[in-house]
């Protein structure tokens, strides 16, 4: 495998940026080569962090890389700060960084896989809102997203945010009139129901957590939700907490649940 820490310069962010990058090295792609224009390209997982951890919190946390190489997997790992993948309010435009420059950027400069079928997302707490939403957004783009003790009530609980408490004044910076995030391409309830009803391709979506973690009955939320609307929703959850032991473990049933 090859670990590339790469800076670059974002047009959208108008600064500086950061992505870690995983590509694997082996001369054969271990899932198979289907044509001669795709050898030595590899199908890719976005892999976003959570609220108060960065770039490269999935290496230094988690067996990524060695996951990674097992299955011929490149994968990409943006740096968004604190924004939740959201154009923000006041700041920059996030979502439109990760959604639409960022793959850009990372198909020209490295040996990835393009098209639906080769490309994944996946993230954790305000990642794991970041990887539902950026699949909901752009259905065409994403075969699959994955969740790990995500925010997904994220709208609700924004309009019902203690005025009294911190990150209540981070939201509104992050996403304007709290009370207006419902009904938006921030709510992931409201997205799900656009694509039913508009019968879309939804992508495959695959949702974990801890019993013990804080965001559980948010998560219970959304599997009800999904069984309530005949979504097709692989779901999981185990006696854990918001901790990067059970995060090391879910990742790797993520990469094998992976539609490769």
């Amino acid at each position: 495998m090859a670990f590339i820490q790469c800076d670059f310069f974002s047009d959208v962010l108008k600064m500086s940026s950061s992505m870690n990058v995983i590509i694997p090295e082996n001369k054969k792609n271990r899932i198979g080569i289907k044509t001669k224009a795709e050898q030595g390209k590899y199908p890719v997982l976005y892999l976003l962090h959570g609220l108060s951890d960065d770039h490269t919190a999935w290496m230094r946390r988690t067996s990524i890389e060695r996951y990674a190489d097992k299955y011929g997997l490149a994968v990409i790992m943006p740096n968004v700060h604190r924004s939740f993948y959201t154009d923000m309010e006041s700041g920059n435009d996030y979502f439109t960084f990760v959604s639409q420059e960022l793959p850009e950027i990372a198909e020209k400069l490295f040996p990835l896989r393009t098209g639906r079928n080769n490309t994944f997302v996946a993230g954790l707490s305000m990642g794991g809102y970041g990887a539902f939403k950026l699949a909901l957004n752009n259905p065409e783009s994403f075969e699959a997203a994955a969740s790990l003790s995500g925010a997904l009530n994220l709208a609700e609980n924004a309009a019902m945010a203690d005025q009294k408490e911190d990150l209540y004044q981070e939201l509104k910076w992050i996403f304007g009139d709290l009370n207006k995030v419902e009904k938006t391409k921030n709510d992931l309830f409201y997205l799900l129901k656009k694509l039913k009803k508009n019968k879309t391709n939804i992508p495959a979506l695959y949702q974990c957590c801890g019993k013990d973690d804080f965001l559980y009955q948010d998560n219970l939320k959304f599997k009800h939700f999904c069984r309530r609307n005949k979504i097709k929703l692989k779901y999981e959850e185990e006696a854990a907490a918001h901790q990067w032991d059970y995060w090391d473990q879910k990742i790797l049933d993520v990469i094998r649940w992976l539609p490769f």
